[in-house]
């Protein structure tokens, strides 16, 4: 191993640092301590070269494989991806594999795909590329951790305790009392004798810890004496049963951390009171270690920074992985990939683009201060990056027929469509136009409505790079549905450009623009259209149930959509522009024949109405759980304070807002004691 440094990291505060060259937008204050270090040249930085070496900043990202990464995530990846690139180093992957019971290997698969979709546009990333540092796991370190654990025993900084997770925590103490242990003063050698007895297997689970010996007063509760090792007899996706004790995250961290020899430890806010702990057991491992390796324990370890951020939180969204999971097993979703999930792989799915992700992350920036951000800059900056690099494709949704009887019978002309209007390298291609075409229903209405400006009897209207055309009349079926518009064209109008008008100075003006289809030349395919998965800015806040606030009929199925042909040989994951109707992509489960589309984002933000939510109410049992007071006592609690008519309700409910009521009535009218 390469010699660590021989000092402590640096206070946060970052002073005067040099910047070297134009700057396309201030540094943030990640940086900042980067370039501090960097012209202090900890770890023997340097900053400009050094790939592989001490010289060159190294960070990670250190996921535990008990779940799929969502969009929270990605701000920690983009930046430790992007901190490495800029500044000459390395990026792993580490997975922090400490919990089997929890673990799949499902979960590896996923996040390593999942980090790969989301670093290949920045460079390379965790496997291939300049800044390719690995994949690692934490269980490939084990045996090096428990001999650090055995060194901490022998120094008297660690101990065996006996007492169970619920003794723990009744010992916890308050911020005035200490904590208290009584095994805390065990003799090391019998520690030793049970820590070994722990990994033989000897104990049950639960039965035994290692914890360190710090200090049970101290006013950061993470520095009372925490767990370092716990039993765990449990399968294991990467080491099979070889162990039955288990490392603790704060433990683990920093030594991995270490023995990847990483620079700066980017973590996310709630972890900034461990912090003290990250720091206090490198520095219980170096007690006694030396540069040369003469001090009585050998070598000092290396010793990398950590350092905090505020992760990324957006409004009408969920990212506990306990409730994404819970919505999987419930079926509130079809899996932890659906499109409407704010799962990467779901995100992926969806059809929006891993630069989307980047450009929010760069919009957002990286501060020390917790926010919650508004979800449409998400869904603006995916609007960003499509419109510059999505193909424009004509598909019609709901298909209505028209039929353009001066159209010369048989005849197809090809209309030239451009690509991509933001990208003119995109050139331009053909598009068949016909005397038979579909519209969408709703651009027709038989007696059409104050400002509708679009194809209606009388009415004329271009129709996108083709023609205009004028409805003469229309056809209903029996269920009284128009079923066929006819309509003229003006052979005058081709490329869909005004001619001019009566005057011939002034061009002749339609108000209404229109996307087609040529019924003789489009597939037939689904398409799926998302509503935001949940209709409250802060899901379950309202209530303290998600559930309660899951948009109705989030997910709407359209079968028979008219399809543009070129779609036929799209690869899974192409995304085009419809005109007209937003930015779609081709599903996984798309199959030939069988096409299957996902609209990624609508054209333009649109602020609906906010459905109304559904009304909590609660049983008889849970009202009074809520009132904390016995369920025999809620009748003449409700004789005394209503609801009025409440015996001749079926059933017995009491809505949110009489619960409330309740309570503001037992608060100014306390119940007896005794």
């Amino acid at each position: 191993m390469a010699e660590p440094p021989h000092e402590h990291p640096a206070s946060d505060t970052p002073g005067p640092t040099p910047t070297p060259g134009p700057a396309a937008r201030p540094l943030n204050f990640i940086e900042q301590i980067i370039e501090q270090d960097i012209a202090h040249a900890r770890w023997g930085l340097t900053g400009t070269t050094g790939l592989g070496t001490p010289r060159g900043v190294h960070t990670r990202f250190p996921p535990e494989p008990n779940g799929y990464l969502h969009i929270g995530h990605a701000k920690s990846i983009c930046l430790n991806y992007s901190l490495a690139k800029k500044y000459h180093g390395r990026f792993n992957l580490r997975f922090d594999d400490t919990n089997p019971s929890k673990e799949e290997q499902r979960y590896v698969d996923g996040i390593k795909a999942d980090v790969s979709w989301l670093t290949e546009p920045l460079g390379g990333g965790f496997a291939h590329g300049p800044h390719a540092g690995g994949l690692f796991l934490a269980s490939s370190y084990f045996e090096q951790m428990e001999e650090f654990a055995k060194e901490l025993i022998k120094k008297g900084k660690a101990y065996a305790c006996q007492l169970t997770a619920e003794e723990v925590a009744a010992r916890r103490g308050t911020p005035a009392v200490p904590a208290t242990s009584p095994y805390r003063d065990r003799p090391p050698e019998e520690s030793m004798r049970l820590f070994r007895e722990m990994k033989a297997g000897k104990h049950p689970d639960g039965s035994l810890t290692l914890r360190a010996r710090i200090d049970l007063a101290s006013p950061n509760f993470n520095l009372r004496d925490p767990v370092m090792y716990r039993v765990l007899h449990a399968h294991h996706h990467s080491t099979a049963d070889k162990w039955c004790i288990y490392p603790m995250y704060d433990w683990a961290h920093g030594i991995e951390d270490s023995l990847e020899q990483i620079t700066h430890s980017i973590c996310t806010l709630e972890f900034e009171n461990h912090r003290p702990l990250y720091d206090w057991f490198i520095d219980a491992i170096n007690e006694g270690r030396t540069p040369d390796g003469s001090g009585p324990w050998g070598t000092t370890i290396w010793h990398s920074r950590q350092v905090e951020f505020a992760k990324l939180q957006l409004t009408y969204t969920v990212l506990s992985k306990r409730n994404l999971l819970k919505m999987v097993q419930t079926g509130a979703v079809a899996g932890w990939d659906d499109p409407r999930m704010p799962t990467l792989c779901g995100i992926r799915r969806r059809g929006v683009p891993p630069e989307a992700i980047h450009l929010l992350c760069e919009d957002v920036g990286v501060t020390k201060f917790d926010s919650v951000i508004d979800i449409a800059r998400f869904e603006n900056a995916t609007r960003t990056v499509l419109n510059k690099s999505a193909p424009r494709a004509m598909c019609v949704l709901d298909p209505l027929r028209v039929v353009i009887d001066n159209w010369p019978a048989g005849r197809v002309e090809d209309v030239e469509f451009v690509i991509n209007p933001e990208d003119p390298s995109s050139g331009k291609r053909t598009l068949p136009f016909t005397g038979e075409l579909f519209i969408e229903r709703e651009d027709f209405m038989p007696e059409p409505s104050k400002g509708f400006h679009r194809l209606a009897p009388g009415a004329q209207v271009r129709l996108r790079w083709a023609y205009f055309i004028t409805c003469t009349g229309f056809e209903t079926g029996p269920d009284g549905k128009v079923n066929l518009v006819r309509c003229t064209y003006d052979p005058a109008t081709r490329g869909g450009n005004a001619p001019p008008g009566a005057d011939a100075l002034t061009n002749k003006k339609v108000k209404g623009t229109l996307h087609w289809i040529s019924a003789h030349h489009t597939i037939t395919g689904h398409v799926r259209l998302f509503d935001r998965l949940f209709n409250a800015e802060a899901p379950g806040e309202r209530t303290g149930n998600w559930a309660d606030d899951l948009t109705p009929d989030s997910i709407k199925v359209c079968t028979g959509c008219k399809l543009d042909p070129i779609l036929a040989d799209a690869p899974v994951g192409q995304a085009f522009q419809f005109e007209r109707l937003g930015y779609f992509t081709i599903d996984p489960d798309s199959r030939p024949g069988a096409l299957l589309l996902n609209r990624t984002i609508t054209l333009k933000e649109s602020t609906p109405e906010k459905p109304k939510a559904a009304v909590r109410t609660y049983t008889p049992a849970e009202a009074a759980h809520e009132l904390k007071i016995k369920q025999d006592k809620l009748p003449a609690l409700i004789d005394a304070a209503g609801p009025a008519g409440f015996a001749e309700r079926n059933p017995h409910h009491l809505t949110l807002d009489e619960v409330r009521a309740l309570r503001q009535w037992l608060k100014a009218n306390p119940p007896a004691k005794g």
